[in-house]
């Protein structure tokens, strides 16, 4: 999608959603958000919809660094305790590792 043939009010209203879009569990759809609206929001000259654009984009990116940050964790939590857990993280586990025979 090139955004220099979209108009202003537009660029606002899909910016809005794909950061209503990140809170539904896909925070990817925030790192999207701030990878294309970016040079709208700080690189191109001032605007009438470039504020509102700007906030966007930083809940944007403070939702995916804070995503990440939990998802992270606790991939590494899980990883480092699983087979402390038992049957608990079995149940959590799509493969569960057979181990030596």
């Amino acid at each position: 999608m090139n955004l220099n043939r979209v108009k202003d009010e537009d660029k606002l209203e899909l910016c809005r959603k794909y950061y209503y879009g990140g809170f539904f569990a896909l925070p990817f759809l925030w790192l999207v958000n701030v990878v294309w609206f970016f040079k709208q929001a700080f690189i191109r000259p001032p605007f009438e919809q470039q504020q509102e654009i700007k906030s966007y984009i930083m809940k944007s990116l403070v939702g995916c660094v804070l995503w990440t940050a939990v998802l992270v964790t606790w991939m590494t939590i899980f990883q480092l305790y699983r087979a402390e857990w038992g049957e608990t993280a079995d149940r959590m586990s799509f493969i569960i590792p057979k181990g030596i025979a």
